[in-house]
C-alpha cells in the first residue's frame, strides 16, 4: 500500500493552476525591472547610429553598447569614441557620438586638411577624408574636450559648436553588436 501526503496533492494543484499574479511572480518581475533600470542608468546601454558623421568607423544603423562606469573613475583619453549630450549651442536634445580629439589644455588647429594638436599634425587613419575647412588655433579649456566625427566633412562637431563640458559625457562606445558581420570591440 502506498502512503500519500494529502498536502502534497494540494501543492501540486496550486502550482498547476497557473496563478500568473502570484506574489513570487510579481516579486520576480519587480526585481527584473529594477535591475534593468539600474543597469541602463548606471552601467551600460544600447545605442544606434542615426547619421553618417562617424563613417567609416560607425555606419548608419550600427548598434552599440555604451559603457557608463569608467568615466566615474577615470578621465577620457584621446581617440576614444564617446557618447554625450551636446552643449546648448549644438541645438539638439539628442545624444551625439564622436571621437575625442582634444584634451583640456591642448591647442588645436585645422589647416591644410590636417588636425594639428600642440603643433603636431595628427595621423588619423580612421577618417573618411581630410577636413576641407580651416579652424584657427584654439586652446581647449580645463574641464572641456574637443570632439570630432570621423567623417570630418559631414559632422556637426566641436569645430562648429565648440567645446564639450566634461559633465555632458554619458559613456564610451565599447562594442558593436549589429550588424553581425561588423560585430566586435571599438
Amino acid at each position: 500500500m502506498a502512503l500519500s501526503n494529502p498536502n502534497s496533492r494540494k501543492e501540486i494543484d496550486d502550482s498547476a493552476s497557473g496563478k500568473i499574479f502570484s506574489r513570487e511572480n510579481i516579486q520576480t518581475v519587480v526585481v527584473a525591472v529594477l535591475l534593468a533600470l539600474f543597469i541602463r542608468t548606471f552601467v551600460a546601454e544600447a545605442r544606434f547610429i542615426p547619421s553618417g558623421s562617424m563613417e567609416p568607423t560607425l555606419m548608419i544603423d550600427d548598434r552599440l553598447i555604451v559603457e557608463k562606469l569608467t568615466y566615474d573613475f577615470l578621465k577620457p583619453t584621446r581617440g576614444q569614441i564617446i557618447v554625450f549630450m551636446p552643449p546648448p549651442n549644438a541645438h539638439s536634445d539628442q545624444a551625439f557620438i564622436k571621437r575625442l580629439i582634444g584634451m583640456p589644455g591642448d591647442t588645436l588647429e585645422i589647416a591644410n586638411g590636417q588636425v594639428i594638436i600642440n603643433g603636431v599634425p595628427q595621423k588619423e587613419p580612421y577618417i573618411a577624408a581630410p577636413p576641407d575647412y580651416y579652424m584657427p588655433k584654439t586652446k581647449v579649456p580645463e574641464g572641456n574636450y574637443f570632439m570630432m566625427g570621423d567623417n570630418r566633412n559631414n559632422s556637426q562637431d566641436s569645430h562648429i559648436w565648440g567645446f564639450l563640458p566634461r559633465e555632458n559625457i554619458i559613456g564610451q562606445a565599447v562594442f558593436r553588436f549589429w550588424p553581425l558581420n561588423r560585430i566586435g570591440t571599438l
